[in-house]
């Protein structure tokens, strides 16, 4: 249960890209003094640490990170897998502080620790390598239409731009003749710890403008460069990612750098009113603007003694 005689906690810090959810990690991190855990599907990735806002070693200030770096985009990587570490991990974390925060806006990532994943069946090897050929010769939109003539709800939530989740949901109808959100049970699995969550918003043109900056900011860090040499492997699903994708369009000659910039800063932005539009769902997430930093510690109850640092 961790030191002392309090309950374990899992302190959950989600919110769109560029919000300002690291500052704040690092500030109760500090408070709490707690490990963080990334929930970041692509931060996991140790080649594209410009592309992800990883934040770099010297920049933790000493705070312990976890799920940073420690893959490479070669390895298959996964929400089961994330949580299966997470989970594995947990209990070693709790045993020497109360609280772990968990940080990111993956959603399915945190879904996946919070209320775990639902039972999928397996895809029908034949089906899977027939939707994939599909694929490689009419291209996305088509399976797209299929998607939402079999399966409208997922359809509905799935992001458009994430090849393999369209063509997984779209497997698993053709291998079961169900939709694949009716395995989406919704059941929350009772975790033996507890787990709050705070969620971090800000004004709209506020948050694009910081997206905006933010994309800049890694232009000038290098992502030219970092795209460039993982431009090889542009087929890996670790790829299929905003940053990547636009700069990938670039190499291949089919629009100028200047459009590839403009189309990552709008991306960031859809994606960032997806990571709302998913959230706003959750009676769980108690909001606050990623300032307010004592309104966050008071929902936390960081004011009594006993959650102050030791």
């Amino acid at each position: 249960m961790g030191v002392g005689h309090r309950r374990s906690r899992l302190v959950v810090l989600l919110g769109p890209t560029a919000v300002g959810k690291t500052a704040l990690s690092l500030t109760l991190a500090e408070r709490l003094s707690a490990p963080i855990l990334s929930a970041d599907s692509r931060q996991i990735y140790r080649e594209i640490p410009i592309g992800t806002a990883a934040l770099a070693l010297e920049a933790r200030a000493g705070v312990p990170h976890y799920f940073i770096g420690e893959r490479s985009i070669h390895e298959p990587y996964s929400a089961q897998v994330y949580e299966q570490e997470v989970l594995r991990l947990l209990p070693r974390l709790f045993a020497e502080s109360c609280e772990v925060i968990l940080t990111g806006g993956s959603m399915m990532y945190l879904d996946a620790v919070c209320r775990g994943i639902d039972d999928i069946p397996d895809v029908d090897p034949v089906v899977r390598a027939e939707v994939y050929q599909r694929y490689e010769l009419e291209g996305l939109e088509p399976l797209l239409g299929e998607l939402r003539l079999l399966d409208p709800a997922y359809y509905a939530r799935v992001d458009h731009y994430n090849y393999r989740r369209v063509l997984h949901g779209l497997e698993v109808c053709l291998s079961t003749g169900r939709p694949f959100s009716s395995y989406h049970t919704g059941q929350a699995v009772r975790r033996p710890f507890d787990i709050v969550k705070i969620g971090l918003e800000r004004p709209r043109e506020e948050l694009y403008e910081r997206i905006n900056a933010r994309v800049l900011e890694m232009l000038a860090e290098g992502l030219v460069e970092e795209a460039r040499q993982v431009y090889p492997y542009r087929s890996l699903n670790a790829l299929n990612t905003v940053g990547f994708k636009e700069l990938f369009a670039h190499f291949d000659g089919l629009i100028p750098l200047d459009e590839a910039i403009r189309q990552i800063q709008r991306n960031t932005r859809i994606y960032a009113r997806k990571q709302m539009t998913w959230w706003r769902r959750d009676p769980e997430i108690a909001w606050f603007h990623p300032e307010d930093v004592h309104g966050v510690c008071a929902h936390l109850g960081l004011e009594n003694p006993q959650y102050l640092r030791r």
